[in-house]
């Protein structure tokens, strides 16, 4: 990465900063910062948990309870134990808060006009289009992808939402009591490992790795959320797959796929995979791939 480019994006944070009113400490007139103002609007119409708060947001505790304070201290929220668990700690807006959101959104609306109405037809169609493409490209960037337990309830919602799509879009269906390795919870030491992509500390995606006694590691259950497809997340879980793959001694990995899953079977070719001949007896494969490692 040149300096140049460093530059450049420097550049367009402080352009951005500045022209949606970030530095302003009264944030749309309303008394106070964008940080306040935006918390307010995440906690939601029925509440949340401020740890999810904290950790969707990326907040500093300390920073966090200042905000809170402010907003209780305006009337805004209220924050109290939840009754299931009371060391849960929820944050709920008042009326009063629900009333400064509806108009939060207004001053929004009319920020966002103020800036497309000064630039000409042709002008808000590339800002707009720009716009997405930054907003695609930054969403992607906070996609973190980490291994995970096998047997925990995120990896689970992951492998179960890819059977039922599977179990959609396959002549057939998909039974995963046919499939080889059904069980998402065996792909544990020194079977093998599973990887999770969380975006704002939600899970969104997963892969796994089945080892074996030779140079050769399977890849299986590779899945992407709807939402973030697109976002070259795929290509990327690929690659972090791959590269558990190498540092484990492999030279070689492999993975079995349907025709349907026509996305999939053309990222894997443009990724360096060869088709082969079948290498397994997976119920529901029909096509086959490798792929040497360098």
């Amino acid at each position: 990465m040149s300096v140049d480019e460093i530059g450049q994006m420097r550049s367009f944070n402080r352009t951005v900063t500045e022209r949606i009113g970030a530095l302003d400490d009264q944030y749309l007139s309303r008394g106070r910062p964008l940080g306040a103002s935006r918390l307010l609007w995440e906690i939601g119409a029925a509440g949340s948990d401020l740890r999810q708060l904290r950790s969707r947001l990326a907040l500093d505790s300390g920073y966090l309870s200042r905000l809170v304070r402010l907003l209780e201290a305006d009337g805004l929220v209220t924050v109290g134990p939840l009754d299931s668990d009371r060391r849960v700690r929820i944050a709920r807006r008042t009326p009063a808060g629900d009333a400064e959101v509806a108009e939060l959104d207004r001053l929004s609306d009319e920020l966002a006009r103020g800036l497309l109405e000064p630039l000409s037809e042709r002008q808000r169609e590339q800002l707009l289009t720009a716009a997405a493409t930054v907003e695609r490209l930054l969403t992607a960037g906070m996609v973190d992808i980490a291994p995970a337990e096998a047997a925990s309830d995120e990896v689970r919602m992951c492998v179960e939402s890819y059977y039922a799509e599977l179990d959609r879009r396959m002549d057939g269906g998909f039974d995963a009591a046919l499939s080889r390795y059904g069980d998402i919870a065996d792909f544990v030491e020194p079977a093998g490992m599973v990887l999770l992509a969380r975006l704002r500390d939600a899970p969104v995606g997963c892969g796994a790795l089945r080892f074996g006694e030779s140079e050769m590691i399977e890849i299986k259950r590779m899945w992407l959320a709807e939402r973030v497809r697109g976002l070259g997340l795929g290509r990327r879980l690929l690659g972090e797959l791959e590269r558990h793959a190498r540092e484990r001694g492999a030279s070689v990995v492999r993975l079995d796929t349907n025709h349907v899953l026509t996305e999939a079977i053309a990222m894997y070719r443009r990724s360096g995979y060869v088709e082969v001949p079948p290498f397994n007896d997976e119920h529901h494969a029909d096509h086959w791939f490798e792929k040497a490692l360098a």
